[in-house]
């Protein structure tokens, strides 16, 4: 016997209220629940449909819209409806602001139960679009299609995609014909590699069959104006993989760096491939207060380079470095925070779970001449002991920018053991870091704090803490 579709409730006139986690926006139902909304803004005030329905929360979307709130703004992107890359494009940008600020100063005193002091405003984005550095791009033979185009009678022959996974449909592409966020010529490569694979018959990835033969296009363009292309094929196909790549690079001479993958695996990262050049060099370099950094394919480095140098000057500003003093810069990457950092430093050193970050970041150092810092590779909780510390000092200063998750819990007890001076603590999730910052709070007292915007558009946040031994 079929399962009976549940009916999905409908609430009427009901005004939305805040901006939530993820990107969602919030509302109240009229038993008390909170809604979390997909496509409103806060001020709007609208009719929702409930999708499902949990025990503390509904999860809906606007249906009818009575009043428009005046902190929307138009999207600048013909993709904004379907894409969902950059959620909040429909709000002015001195709005997102106040909400990621607010964010950030909720977790810290919510979830922490931290005493903050005065919080210093958010730092904003100078620009506002086209700011990454990187980008990617997946192909695929059934590019998803518009509600439009499945109402409409069109015949759709060519289904072929070149863009971004809608949401929650691992097989499906956007086709994207302008994104606003990297700058050129990145749509001009993008549609070029498109429109000759269409056009020369290269097939197009079907994720589903695991066919095809275009599969990934992966750009990085640095603020010196260098440029990589790495194109990730499925299979190689000699003369069609070289027609294309001599097309592109007589198309586009001023690509500095152009390679690529032949990857016939279940998934498309590259961190385990071969990548092989075709052109150029194997790599680009960023540059950075006189400092310059190779930047090869499978390099992490944050994606805003010219917020990332906002973000780096606030942490060394924090550190308040006099010169004299040991550093430990953790989970380091690619050593950019403990090369920024280390003309101001008797010695830095630097701890990175991913051993070609470690690789890179020596490289980097020997490059700029920089004699006082030390890399090591290894996972933290294992790395740093007793006899690290032993060896490389009682560290003045900790300096600490770790993933989502946040620091071990032996990590937070090991730092609290030993107790430095100082501890720096960047975070690209306030809700980990305001956790790990509880832990400390008997201890350090919070001297300052920074969110800093490094991703307009989005809901995504970078916060900023000083703490000082009490």
């Amino acid at each position: 016997m079929a399962r009976r579709k549940k009916t999905p409730t409908i609430f009427e006139n009901i005004e939305v209220i805040d901006a939530g986690a993820r990107g969602k926006t919030v509302a109240k139902a009229p038993d008390g629940r909170v809604i979390f909304l997909t496509n409103t803004v806060p001020g709007d005030v609208v009719d929702i449909r409930t999708g499902k329905k949990r025990k503390a929360y509904y999860e809906g979307t606007g249906i009818k819209f009575h009043k428009y709130s005046d902190k929307r703004t138009e999207p600048v992107c013909e993709h904004f409806e379907n894409c969902g890359g950059c959620k909040w494009q429909n709000m002015a940008y001195e709005h997102q602001l106040a909400y990621k600020e607010n964010e950030v100063t909720n977790n810290l005193v919510r979830i922490g139960h931290l005493e903050l002091p005065e919080v210093t405003p958010i730092l904003g984005c100078e620009k506002q679009y086209f700011y990454r550095n990187k980008m990617e791009f997946s192909f695929s033979n059934s590019r998803w299609l518009t509600l439009e185009e499945i109402n409409s009678d069109e015949e759709i022959d060519n289904r072929n995609a070149c863009g971004f996974h809608i949401s929650g449909m691992w097989d499906k592409i956007l086709d994207v014909k302008k994104c606003h966020l990297q700058e050129d010529p990145s749509n001009d490569i993008r549609n070029f590699i498109k429109n000759f694979g269409i056009d020369n018959n290269l097939e197009f990835y079907n994720p589903r069959a695991q066919s095809g033969l275009l599969r990934t296009i992966m750009l990085r363009i640095s603020s010196t104006g260098e440029i990589m292309v790495v194109i990730q094929f499925f299979k190689e196909d000699k003369v069609k993989r070289e027609a294309l790549l001599n097309a592109l690079s007589q198309k586009f001479p001023q690509i500095t760096s152009l390679q690529y993958v032949i990857n016939g695996k279940g998934n498309d990262t590259l961190y385990d491939q071969d990548i092989i050049l075709f052109k150029g060099r194997d790599h680009i370099f960023e540059e950075m207060e006189g400092l310059k950094f190779k930047i090869g394919p499978k390099s992490f480095y944050q994606t805003n380079s010219t917020q990332a140098y906002e973000l780096y000057k606030i942490t060394r500003d924090f550190a308040n470095l006099s010169g004299n003093e040991v550093v430990y810069d953790f989970y380091t990457g690619t050593g950019t925070i403990a090369q920024f950092v280390a003309k101001k430093a008797k010695k830095v050193i630097g701890v990175e779970a991913v051993p070609e970050a470690i690789e890179d970041a020596k490289l980097n150092a020997q490059f700029n001449s920089i004699e006082n810092v030390e890399f090591y590779a290894g996972d933290m909780k294992d790395v740093f002991n007793n006899a690290f510390i032993s060896k490389h000092g009682q560290p003045d200063v900790i300096i600490t920018d770790p993933p989502r998750d946040g620091m071990h819990k032996n990590v937070v007890a090991k730092i609290l053991e030993i107790s430095p001076k100082r501890i720096v603590y960047v975070s690209c999730n306030s809700a980990t870091q305001a956790r790990d910052l509880a832990l400390m709070k008997e201890q350090y007292t919070i001297v300052k704090t920074q969110a800093v915007d490094m991703f307009p558009q989005t809901h995504h946040v970078e916060n900023v803490v000083l703490l000082e031994l009490k």
